[in-house]
């Protein structure tokens, strides 16, 4: 385990008594989990349940003629069998698009298909029975008359005039359209000593969460209410669509949260089986449930990162990067997923190249189309990796151009840690970054000259190894910046109640919900530290609508960040009540007690003077014994929302080795390193689980993951057999190293870590696979970096 880096920036403690935060605490449910005691949304058994099961469409594009349900209520167990026709009378369609993005434009999409399909997987007709397996032989009965219509499938093509238009009533396949332009671009490209550039290519991939997509919806008709148990990541956000799609009061509406097997923003998303499952239940009047099996996941969980991206680069002779440009254009599918849009992930690789760096030039373009392919929205990292890997494919095509060594190049060019705030090129505030520091502890930390060594006599002997670096920043800590301003309700504030309990514990309940991160772990942590008490004796409480404050929930970093200071600041409340408390119990002034290990004491002497249990039995159970007018407040809810910035950006940097065996184009990932800065580290060991884990994730991107179609708009590997995925044998060591760099928008100083790891990743990668390649002067810039496109890079094979 790596511990923080303090002597960075010689962090202050929070806490007159700090004994958690910033140490390695174990994850408080892992115990529970260990023993089989997780309750994860398949193990959820309501009275009266029904199951529903979903027939999707076969092709990527098809005219619905009929559905003939006749064999199929017939079989055992059928409870109803219901098309979008029907389901279009009880929920309303939506159309995701957001204000701020100018131009956006999708068309209105229903829980089930009305007469056309737009892309194979997209549900077309529910079947519900008493039991999975007989919703599942009743499918099997349903006859479903469809006619194959042509499939626009390549994103040049959905450009071209002469292409059919998906949706004919909004006059083209362009979802959304944007130009960034600082001017003095071609000017410098002009002038420029070296220009380098090169077309990117990023194959869509998926999630493969562990736990898939699952809900059950629970409509009481007697008292008008709807429950819903959602393996979720915002179950605010799905409280307030349910509310609106069904035209109920939000107060009507419960959305429950329990042990969640993985999201990876896969589950951050409103899909339109949600809002059919919920219909049925309505319709049926009892329990259903829904659980995707693998094979539909693969064709509809979202998918993300279809890129194509050309992009070049200018530089001086001496070094000095003069100007970035990029055109990017990415396919969607046939809509933009609700309610957060499929628009973000383009928009943020706009906003993200060039990111570290001190130019002042830029240029990008950018086009979002529609085609018939699963939709495609926000996954882990939304945006960075694809900007990551362009800007950094970029820099180390610019410092080869050049002769420069890459890591020296990147220093000359990074904006300096003393240069902050600043605004990037493209528009971006950053409030406080570390690129300076972050580089040359890497250094360090790889012993880079002596790596360079073994490369150089290795390559003697005929083996090929290259070192890959990736600068980075993370978007975190978002405000009202990301879906707000663009008319989406999705809470950019987060809220955490704190109660005293009579026996002296607390328990404290957040919004933002446990996914596997270990965010009930910190939040622990926190609050032990903020109200005075052992962590043992701290509950926290999330995933429950009527039980948490309102929130955002957990997505792009937020939850140490923002969840985390709304629990500092609840806890430092109450801290300040219980020692209002204690002055009327032991009639003292308030100002000269504290509290300290779940004991008020006296703040000069240490003496021990009262209990947080005895003050609990007397607030509660004795309160004629406090004085007229005074009443204990025991509980507390702070709310935060981070205001100060758009959105807190962190940064770090990462560093690949790898050997490629250039008669096979295997590449072995020898070692990894990550340097992040995430300002304060709450807890050194889920930090370093998280960036190792969206390493992880970022190399199965970079060699691994890639979600194949035909020319028809089918899905050729939608199968765990087909689809591959980093598994551990495959992974290198992966060493961490921390910088602390604080956010000043918040006491905690937290910023996010989730994210970042996925970010640097596949950039680090490829560079150093280009790097191994580069004494046969080729290089790959097109992900997954595979075997075969290595080898035809190489020449040995044919395209």
């Amino acid at each position: 385990m790596n511990a923080p880096d303090k002597a960075v920036t010689g962090l202050a403690p929070l806490t007159d008594d700090q004994r958690y935060i910033g140490q390695p605490v174990v994850r408080s449910g892992a115990r529970r989990l260990l023993e089989g005691r997780g309750q994860y949304l398949d193990d959820i058994q309501l009275p009266r349940m029904a199951h529903v099961v979903y027939w999707r469409c076969p092709v990527a594009h098809a005219r619905i003629i009929s559905v003939n349900r006749d064999y199929a209520r017939m079989m055992p167990g059928v409870v109803g069998i219901v098309d979008g026709h029907q389901m279009a009378e009880i929920c309303k369609p939506w159309v995701a698009t957001l204000s701020h993005l100018a131009g956006m434009k999708s068309a209105p999409q229903y829980p089930l298909a009305i007469d056309r399909a737009c892309w194979q997987g997209e549900p077309v007709v529910a079947v519900v029975a008493d039991s999975r397996a007989e919703a599942e032989d009743a499918l099997q009965y349903l006859q479903v008359e469809w006619e194959a219509l042509p499939a626009l499938t390549d994103m040049e093509a959905a450009l071209s005039p002469d292409t059919m238009v998906l949706h004919p009533d909004l006059g083209d396949n362009v979802c959304f359209t944007r130009d960034v332009d600082t001017g003095g671009v071609d000017e410098a490209f002009a002038t420029a000593d070296v220009v380098a550039e090169t077309t990117f290519h990023f194959g869509r991939h998926t999630g493969v969460t562990l736990e898939s997509r699952c809900q059950i919806a629970d409509w009481h008709a007697g008292d008008a209410r709807l429950t819903v148990y959602h393996s979720q990541q915002a179950p605010h956000m799905m409280q307030d669509l349910y509310a609106r799609q069904f035209d109920l009061p939000e107060a009507s509406v419960r959305v429950i949260c329990k042990d969640v097997g993985g999201s990876f923003g896969i589950k951050v998303h409103a899909y339109p089986d949600d809002f059919a499952t919920v219909a049925l239940s309505i319709m049926f009047k009892r329990p259903v449930k829904f659980v995707a099996d693998r094979l539909e996941s693969f064709v509809s969980d979202i998918h993300a990162r279809e890129h194509r991206v050309k992009g070049r680069i200018a530089a001086t002779a001496d070094g000095r990067i003069l100007a970035f440009e990029i055109d990017d254009l990415t396919g969607i599918g046939p809509y933009s997923m609700f309610p957060r849009t499929s628009a973000i992930e383009g928009n943020q690789v706009v906003n993200l190249v060039g990111g570290p760096y001190r130019h002042k030039l830029y240029r990008a373009h950018l086009d979002v189309v529609f085609q018939n392919k699963t939709p495609t929205c926000q996954y882990r990292g939304v945006g960075h990796p694809i900007a990551c890997a362009v800007t950094e494919g970029l820099v180390d095509l610019a410092a080869q151009k050049l002769g420069m060594d890459p890591l020296e190049f990147r220093k000359m060019n990074v904006v300096p840690d003393d240069a902050y705030p600043y605004t990037g090129a493209s528009g971006i505030k950053l409030e406080i970054l570390s690129h300076e520091v972050c580089l040359r502890k890497i250094e360090a930390l790889m012993d880079y000259p002596a790596l360079r060594a073994e490369q150089a006599a290795l390559r003697k002997k005929g083996i090929y190894r290259g070192i890959g670096f990736a600068t980075l920043i993370e978007l975190t800590n978002p405000g009202s910046a990301f879906y707000g301003i663009g008319g989406a309700r999705i809470s950019a504030q987060d809220g955490a109640s704190v109660r005293l309990e009579p026996s002296g514990s607390i328990v404290v309940a957040v919004s933002v919900g446990e996914q596997g991160q270990g965010s009930e772990s910190i939040y622990a942590q926190i609050a032990a530290d903020a109200v005075g008490v052992s962590i043992g004796h701290v509950r926290v409480i999330t995933g429950d609508t009527d039980a948490t404050p309102y929130g955002g929930g957990t997505w792009a970093s937020r939850g140490a960040g923002i969840g985390g200071e709304a629990v500092l600041q609840a806890g430092l409340a109450l801290r300040a009540n219980l020692l209002a408390c204690a002055a009327q119990i032991l009639q003292r002034d308030a100002t000269s007690l504290a509290v300290h290990r779940d004991t008020v004491v006296d703040g000069d002497s240490q003496e021990l003077l009262l209990t947080l249990a005895e003050l609990g039995r007397i607030a509660y159970f004795r309160p004629d014994t406090l004085p007229a007018g005074f009443t204990a407040e025991l509980m507390v809810t702070r709310h935060y929302a981070q205001r100060d910035y758009p959105f807190i950006f962190t940064n770090g940097v990462q560093a690949s080795y790898v050997e490629v065996d250039t008669d096979t184009g295997f590449v072995k990932l020898l070692k990894h390193w990550a340097v992040e800065d995430c300002g304060r580290v709450l807890n050194p060991m889920l930090v370093d689980e998280q960036i190792r884990g969206a390493i992880v994730q970022g190399i199965g991107g970079a060699l691994f993951e890639e979600c194949l179609y035909d020319d028809a708009g089918l899905m050729q590997n939608g199968s765990m057999a087909d689809y591959l995925v980093p598994m551990a044998g495959e992974m290198p060591d992966i060493v961490v190293g921390h910088v602390q760099t604080p956010t000043a928008s918040s006491k905690l100083g937290a910023k996010g870590a989730g994210e970042a790891g996925t970010a640097g990743a596949p950039a680090a990668v490829m560079n150093a696979i280009n790097d191994a390649l580069s004494p046969m002067q080729v290089a790959v810039f097109s992900q997954p970096c595979t075997p075969e496109k290595i080898l035809i890079a190489l020449g040995k094979v044919a395209p």
